[in-house]
């Protein structure tokens, strides 16, 4: 069974109740047991909400996210060395590890998440191209187009 770690954009899918989550879900043959998100990614959830005036009934599906996913955290000494490991490669700077184009600036956000996958060889679900380059050096990311989907 492959597991994967799901970008907070995925995430919004499904707390917007988006009928995509479900056929991305179906597609996937994703398995409750095997799905992952980073302490990172509610970090960026509650500020998502916060800043869109989300109400407390909203924002506390948030951390029902917590029933159905295992959580990881980045206070762990693998991810954070994982972490400089893509950082520096990103910009063309790892050693013995060359980009082979030109330097890419990711969000730190993005960093920790993708050094979680790296970390605990999780497979990244994501609508973003931000993560791209780093396949398959660190992980594999799929890009979801959702417009593949039908509402």
């Amino acid at each position: 069974m492959k597991r994967y770690l799901f970008d907070t954009n995925m995430l919004l899918l499904l707390l917007r109740q988006d009928v995509r989550w479900m056929k991305l879900f179906e597609q996937f043959q994703l398995d409750s047991a095997f799905n992952f998100i980073s302490i990172v990614s509610l970090g960026e959830l509650h500020s998502i909400g916060l800043q869109n005036n989300w109400s407390q009934k909203r924002l506390s599906q948030i951390e029902l996210l917590r029933r159905d996913f295992v959580i990881t955290d980045i206070n762990v000494e693998e991810i954070v060395h994982k972490y400089a490991a893509i950082d520096a490669f990103s910009q063309g700077k790892l050693k013995g590890n060359p980009l082979g184009n030109s330097a890419r600036n990711m969000g730190k956000n993005d960093l920790w998440i993708a050094a979680t996958a790296a970390c605990f060889d999780l497979e990244l679900l994501t609508t973003d191209s931000d993560f791209n380059h780093l396949t398959p050096t660190f992980f594999t990311a799929h890009k979801i187009d959702l417009a593949i989907f039908q509402r």
